[in-house]
């Protein structure tokens, strides 16, 4: 019993970690660019020292998974910066209207007619974050979510063909390339006092760890599970940065993120019933 609660609570611990991204990067005086470069090479260490040594073929997909993963996590360091934490990370979780639209070419996945429901959906959400009134740093700064949503829905597409390799190879390749690219903001401009704490707790609790608890937790959970849990993020990582900076979303930002949540939610809902039923019917016959 004990056994098989254990990875769904390491899927919530590894959820919640995550959603301390908002108020950790909110919270350092830095760089856009040092605070993701110092991130990733904090982390790096970690998760070496968690998975061993890592697979490093340099295949298209490998290196297309990594060069994707580098460009979401210092997107949506930029994007944490210029708008609202709740506007950053609700509208990066419009990867997988991207992946249904490439799916189909990349993978020969063919999108069906729910992902092009689910699709209408969420971009009516997408237009509601720019309803608010907003800066022209905020507008820019939904706009850079936007390309970390994209971002990281070329995560997942080239991570899947990778499958057979070493997924999680590409990950480490990834932060060694932002922490290289971060390294000229890092010595060019000084850390704040007292935000190295900030930014240890960034790169171990908020980035490395998180992910070794997935990849432990992901093996042995269900697809409901691993669709439900992570989901979390996005509802707690405003959530920390309203009761710790007093940072509020707009009206049309809480309908926004509700309609994009909603939407992915509900597909995987629907798509993890469909499949339930189809080994329902084979079983019965």
């Amino acid at each position: 019993m004990q056994h098989r609660f254990m990875p769904p609570l390491l899927l919530l611990l590894a959820a919640l970690l995550w959603s301390l991204g908002g108020v950790l990067i909110k919270s350092i005086d830095w760089h856009p660019m040092a605070i993701a470069g110092g991130r990733s090479a904090i982390a790096i260490p970690l998760m070496l020292l968690c998975i061993g040594r890592p697979q490093f073929t340099f295949s298209r997909a490998q290196v297309g998974g990594a060069i994707g993963y580098a460009l979401t996590v210092a997107l949506f360091v930029f994007a944490t910066r210029m708008t609202t934490a709740a506007n950053a990370i609700f509208l990066q979780y419009t990867a997988p209207i991207y992946v249904a639209i490439i799916g189909r070419w990349y993978l020969g996945e063919r999108a069906l007619r729910i992902d092009w429901l689910v699709i209408a959906v969420a971009l009516g959400g997408i237009g509601l974050f720019f309803m608010d009134q907003l800066t022209a740093s905020g507008f820019w700064g939904n706009i850079v979510a936007l390309g970390s949503g994209l971002a990281f829905a070329t995560v997942a597409l080239f991570l899947r063909k990778e499958k057979a390799g070493s997924p999680v190879s590409a990950i480490i390749l990834g932060n060694i390339l932002v922490a290289v690219a971060g390294l000229p903001f890092m010595f060019g401009t000084p850390l704040g006092a007292g935000d190295g704490w900030w930014l240890l707790l960034l790169g171990t609790l908020q980035l490395g760890l998180p992910y070794v608890l997935y990849a432990i937790a992901i093996k042995h959970v269900t697809a409901l599970e691993a669709t439900l849990i992570p989901l979390l993020e996005p509802v707690l990582n405003p959530l920390w940065v309203m009761l710790a900076l007093g940072e509020r979303p707009g009206p049309w930002a809480i309908v926004g993120a509700a309609l994009v949540l909603g939407a992915v939610l509900g597909r995987g809902a629907l798509m993890i019933a469909s499949a339930r039923g189809s080994q329902a019917r084979a079983a019965a016959h």
